[in-house]
């Protein structure tokens, strides 16, 4: 599996890793009724088939998350690089709660640790900059706890160039952690190549559009979402933006078929055509999930494929300005 340099660290990431968000369960975000056996063998599928890094949260499923990835730990021994963050709390109805408070970083970074079952953790994230006023704060803790050897990096996630700068001049900046997506490009604009011109490592998150760029999606399937789904909520899941999805889907079947791929292998390989780009983090929440994805870390577009599939954003972009 190819792998790249995460940044000016000494850590070398498989170019797709593992996304552990879906896997949570129930909160405000979650994605419906999870099952967590299936969850634990889905990360060891993932270490079995090369990956060598997970992707987490505290805030995903409220602790839920982290405690399945400790729980998989325990049961292999391959000792991949592990990603969370901090920043998010949340209430007693499961919603997230922004709080970037020095003491409650440190607290968040000790339960993280506990529920891993880690002595250290690879690369510490501040999940949102928000508020923003605090992420100075924030990140003065976070540089104590990488002084201390509780983390080795620091990283940041949804962040712009401007709040990067503010906290780059307090303790280095390793990566940031962006959604990045066909559907989800702002980031080309800015972001990437401020990255690469201070060699800050890019892990780029929901590849797939939460789905919709797998292939797998229609609107019967829209439809049998769980009422607790928070994909419900999203734009991308409205019209006329998802029936514009859908036919974009249509046209990158063809391509992937082609290639004897899959529309998701297609999706992921899209977001690591960029040289800027580390890494992309990978959702799955059962074992064939992951067995599919994985083979887009060793499929580089061609530039006709490319170019294709610009044209096919073009379009769908055109049609809906016309509304």
């Amino acid at each position: 599996m190819q792998t790249r340099q995460l940044g000016q660290t000494d850590l070398t990431l498989t170019t797709v890793g593992l996304g552990t968000w879906a896997m949570g369960g129930p909160w405000q975000f979650g994605w419906g009724p999870q099952d967590d056996g299936e969850a634990v063998a889905a990360i060891l599928t993932a270490l079995d088939r090369g990956i060598n890094w997970i992707d987490t949260a505290p805030v995903y499923g409220l602790g839920h998350s982290e405690e399945l990835v400790g729980q998989a730990l325990r049961q292999t021994k391959h000792k991949p690089y592990i990603a969370t963050k901090c920043g998010l709390l949340w209430n007693e109805k499961r919603e997230k709660v922004p709080h970037l408070k020095k003491e409650s970083i440190r607290r968040e970074c000790d339960a993280s640790l506990q529920r891993l079952g880690v002595e250290r953790i690879d690369l510490y994230q501040m999940h949102w900059p928000d508020p923003p006023a605090d992420i100075e704060e924030a990140w003065e803790e976070m540089a104590l706890l990488a002084a201390e050897g509780k983390v080795r990096y620091l990283g940041v996630c949804n962040y712009n160039v401007e709040q990067i700068e503010r906290v780059r001049r307090i303790y280095p900046v390793s990566s940031l952690q962006p959604p990045y997506s066909m559907l989800r490009r702002e980031v080309e604009k800015e972001l990437l190549g401020y990255c690469a011109r201070y060699d800050i490592g890019v892990v780029a998150y929901s590849p797939m559009q939460r789905g919709l760029l797998t292939g797998k999606f229609s609107r019967e399937r829209l439809a049998a979402l769980a009422p607790d789904d928070h994909r419900r909520r999203m734009p991308e899941f409205q019209e006329p933006a998802f029936s514009a999805s859908l036919e974009l889907v249509e046209g990158l079947t063809k391509i992937a078929q082609r290639n004897s791929r899959t529309v998701a292998q297609l999706a992921i390989s899209w977001v690591l055509r960029r040289p800027e780009v580390t890494a992309a983090i990978v959702g799955a929440r059962r074992p064939n999930q992951i067995m599919e994805t994985v083979a887009a870390a060793d499929w580089s577009l061609s530039k006709k494929d490319i170019a294709e599939i610009e044209r096919l954003l073009a379009a769908r972009e055109k049609k809906l300005a016309r509304g």
